[in-house]
Protein backbone atom coordinates (compact mmCIF):
# COMPACT_ATOMS: atom_id res chain seq x y z
CA UNK A 1 0.00 0.00 0.00
CA UNK A 2 0.93 3.99 -0.49
CA UNK A 3 0.18 6.13 1.20
CA UNK A 4 -0.46 10.06 -0.25
CA UNK A 5 -1.24 12.91 1.42
CA UNK A 6 -1.67 16.70 1.30
CA UNK A 7 -3.86 19.64 1.26
CA UNK A 8 -7.47 19.97 -0.34
CA UNK A 9 -7.03 21.24 -3.98
CA UNK A 10 -3.25 20.33 -4.31
CA UNK A 11 -3.34 17.89 -7.07
CA UNK A 12 -2.46 14.12 -5.50
CA UNK A 13 -4.86 12.61 -7.64
CA UNK A 14 -3.05 13.43 -10.64
CA UNK A 15 0.08 13.17 -9.05
CA UNK A 16 -0.75 9.69 -8.49
CA UNK A 17 -2.11 9.02 -12.57
CA UNK A 18 0.90 10.28 -13.81
CA UNK A 19 3.49 9.17 -11.11
CA UNK A 20 2.60 6.26 -8.99
CA UNK A 21 0.47 4.47 -12.14
CA UNK A 22 2.32 1.87 -14.14
CA UNK A 23 1.81 2.05 -17.98
CA UNK A 24 0.05 -1.41 -17.72
CA UNK A 25 -2.95 -1.42 -15.34
CA UNK A 26 -4.01 0.75 -13.59
CA UNK A 27 -3.84 0.31 -9.24
CA UNK A 28 -6.53 0.38 -6.87
CA UNK A 29 -6.99 3.88 -5.76
CA UNK A 30 -9.44 5.02 -2.61
CA UNK A 31 -9.01 8.85 -2.71
CA UNK A 32 -10.56 10.82 -0.49
CA UNK A 33 -9.90 8.54 2.49
CA UNK A 34 -10.96 12.03 4.92
CA UNK A 35 -14.78 11.86 3.55
CA UNK A 36 -14.51 8.22 3.96
CA UNK A 37 -13.77 8.66 7.64
CA UNK A 38 -16.28 11.43 8.40
CA UNK A 39 -19.33 9.15 6.54
CA UNK A 40 -18.10 5.93 9.00
CA UNK A 41 -18.47 8.44 11.95
CA UNK A 42 -21.60 9.68 11.17
CA UNK A 43 -23.67 6.69 10.39
CA UNK A 44 -22.29 4.94 13.41
CA UNK A 45 -19.80 2.52 11.20
CA UNK A 46 -15.95 1.76 12.59
CA UNK A 47 -13.54 3.58 9.86
CA UNK A 48 -10.81 1.52 10.76
CA UNK A 49 -12.38 -1.37 10.51
CA UNK A 50 -13.87 -0.74 7.27
CA UNK A 51 -10.20 0.39 5.50
CA UNK A 52 -8.42 -2.31 7.18
CA UNK A 53 -11.00 -5.07 5.12
CA UNK A 54 -10.22 -2.73 1.89
CA UNK A 55 -6.46 -3.26 2.51
CA UNK A 56 -7.03 -7.09 2.91
CA UNK A 57 -8.81 -7.03 0.34
CA UNK A 58 -6.67 -4.61 -1.65
CA UNK A 59 -2.96 -4.59 -0.40
CA UNK A 60 -1.19 -2.99 -3.37
CA UNK A 61 -3.49 -0.11 -3.66
CA UNK A 62 -3.11 4.25 -3.48
CA UNK A 63 -4.44 5.75 -0.42
CA UNK A 64 -5.24 9.49 -0.97
CA UNK A 65 -6.34 11.75 1.68
CA UNK A 66 -6.19 15.35 2.55
CA UNK A 67 -4.82 16.74 5.90
CA UNK A 68 -7.30 18.24 7.56
CA UNK A 69 -5.75 18.47 10.78
CA UNK A 70 -3.94 21.81 10.33
CA UNK A 71 -5.90 25.61 11.26
CA UNK A 72 -8.06 26.05 13.95
CA UNK A 73 -9.51 22.90 16.05
CA UNK A 74 -13.81 23.50 15.55
CA UNK A 75 -15.70 23.88 18.39
CA UNK A 76 -18.17 21.24 17.26
CA UNK A 77 -17.58 17.88 19.10
CA UNK A 78 -18.12 15.61 16.03
CA UNK A 79 -16.19 18.03 13.73
CA UNK A 80 -12.91 17.19 16.68
CA UNK A 81 -13.80 13.64 16.90
CA UNK A 82 -13.40 13.28 12.95
CA UNK A 83 -10.17 15.32 12.61
CA UNK A 84 -8.59 13.14 15.79
CA UNK A 85 -9.90 9.96 14.35
CA UNK A 86 -8.64 10.86 10.70
CA UNK A 87 -5.38 11.83 11.60
CA UNK A 88 -4.63 8.40 13.91
CA UNK A 89 -5.98 6.70 10.95
CA UNK A 90 -3.02 8.12 8.76
CA UNK A 91 -0.48 7.95 11.16
CA UNK A 92 -1.28 4.28 11.46
CA UNK A 93 -1.12 4.01 7.12
CA UNK A 94 1.68 5.48 7.28
CA UNK A 95 3.41 2.53 9.34
CA UNK A 96 2.09 0.07 7.18
CA UNK A 97 2.70 1.93 4.09
CA UNK A 98 5.98 0.71 1.88
CA UNK A 99 5.87 4.19 0.33
CA UNK A 100 4.43 7.94 1.90
CA UNK A 101 4.44 10.77 -0.44
CA UNK A 102 3.36 14.59 0.85
CA UNK A 103 1.90 16.56 -2.39
CA UNK A 104 1.96 20.42 -2.53
CA UNK A 105 1.10 22.28 -5.33
CA UNK A 106 1.51 19.40 -7.41
CA UNK A 107 4.56 18.51 -6.17
CA UNK A 108 5.40 14.83 -4.88
CA UNK A 109 7.94 14.59 -2.17
CA UNK A 110 8.71 11.38 -0.82
CA UNK A 111 8.52 10.98 3.19
CA UNK A 112 9.13 7.46 3.34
Amino acid sequence: MKLVIGGYSQGKLAYVKQNMCPETGEPVILNHLHLLVRDCLSEGRCPEEEITDFLKEHPDCIVICDEIGNGIVPLDVFEREYRERTGRILMELAKQAEEVVRVICGIGQKIK
